[in-house]
């Protein structure tokens, strides 16, 4: 009896060039940060769960959404900005600025909540925006002009006030105390809003014109040009983005608290880029995804409750761990983007990844003939 060699080797061909593949997928710049962060957010909860009795409950685990619901939204802001090849570190102290305003609105103004959260949006898209239009029309650095933000915010605050200001308003404590229980645990009012605006930015990010001409302008701006592309627009509207979600993330804040004060949210600016880099976003722009910032500040809370459940620890531990991770992460954002430019150097492999002036996973392909003929819009 006779055997086809060939076909019985086809088998194992086939399987070892699919994990071929599945391994070049995987060590993708665009792909590799976010499943390590995925990996790590899984192992972290792992851990608590074997040490700590009832730390694997749906309660601890929506706990971590509750009590990081305003950070989400503010790091979800940064992914765009991030993406986009920008920074904004005004968002903390905006987010600052927003208890204030809700603070004085209801509590010396009187106004009711259908007005003040409009106006508080309205304020944080505005002071965005502007930022946006300085950076792109005077060609300034983000960091100065965010950082000169930051410091106009946080005055801002000390110049209304320089006291803490308590909200007594009933729809505010309505509003704060409303929850819908799932299980052994529940959602209060600002985890819902964060959810809510996690999925509306996915569907901006990725399913939206506009969120293909940020990934293209964070992935090469020339070539953004080139292709027509509103480049103006989608920076202004990048800030603007960043400036609502700060403002927002300041509203769940002071639910959260109930009060307003000018010294509230000092550093989140920091936490919220720690969040998004950790989340796999490239500090250079170009690549990154909105939900992994959610495993990112997953990451962040997961440790901050370790350190809790622990009880002996001190809470300057989570910096140190959280530095620590910035770093490793960092060192493997660039040893992906070096074998990824090796591998496109050398032409080896079919799925070989995008060099870093090509990456932009939801952006417009470029098209030669088009680039020839498309001429440059701001």
């Amino acid at each position: 009896m006779r055997t086809n060699r060939p076909a019985l080797l086809s088998t194992p061909l086939a399987a070892c060039r699919r994990a071929s593949a599945l391994f070049a997928r995987f060590v993708d710049p665009r792909v590799l940060p976010i499943a390590v962060t995925v990996l790590l957010f899984v192992a972290l909860f792992g851990f608590g769960s074997v040490m700590y009795t009832g730390f694997f409950s749906l309660q601890v685990l929506f706990g971590l959404l509750v009590d990081n619901a305003f950070l989400l939204i503010v790091a979800i802001g940064m992914t765009f900005v991030i993406i986009s090849g920008g920074i904004d570190l005004s968002v903390g102290a905006v987010v600052a600025l927003a208890t204030i305003l809700c603070a004085v609105m209801a509590e010396r103004w009187h106004w009711p909540l259908v007005l003040i959260l409009p106006a508080v949006l309205a304020c944080g898209t505005l002071y965005g925006a502007a930022m946006g239009a300085l950076i792109h029309y005077f060609r300034l650095q983000p960091f100065i002009i965010t950082l000169a933000g930051m410091f106009l915010a946080r005055g801002t605050c000390f110049l209304i006030t320089t006291q803490s200001i308590p909200i007594n308003d009933p729809s505010f404590h309505t509003l704060a105390g409303f929850s819908i229980p799932i299980g052994s645990g529940s959602l209060t009012t600002g985890a819902l809003i964060a959810l809510a605006t996690l999925a509306v930015a996915i569907v901006v990010a990725h399913f939206t014109r506009f969120g293909r001409n940020v990934y293209a302008l964070g992935g090469n701006e020339r070539s953004a040009l080139l292709m027509g592309l509103p480049v103006a627009r989608t920076r202004i509207g990048v800030y603007a983005l960043s400036g609502f979600c700060s403002a927002l993330g300041g509203v769940v804040f002071t639910l959260y608290v109930l009060s307003g004060y000018g010294l509230q949210a000092q550093g989140m600016e920091l936490d919220a880029i720690a969040a998004t880099v950790i989340g796999g976003t490239l500090l250079t722009g170009g690549v990154g995804y909105v939900i992994g910032s959610v495993f990112g500040v997953g990451i962040l809370g997961t440790i901050q409750t370790l350190i809790t459940f622990d009880g002996t620890l001190s809470s300057w531990w989570t910096r140190i761990v959280i530095g620590a991770l910035l770093c490793a992460f960092c060192l493997l954002q660039r040893a992906t983007e070096r074998h990824a430019a090796r591998r496109k150097s050398s032409g080896t492999g079919r799925g070989a990844p995008m060099a870093k002036r090509e990456r932009a996973p939801d952006a417009v392909p470029l098209d030669q003939a088009k680039l020839a003929s498309a001429p440059p819009r701001a």
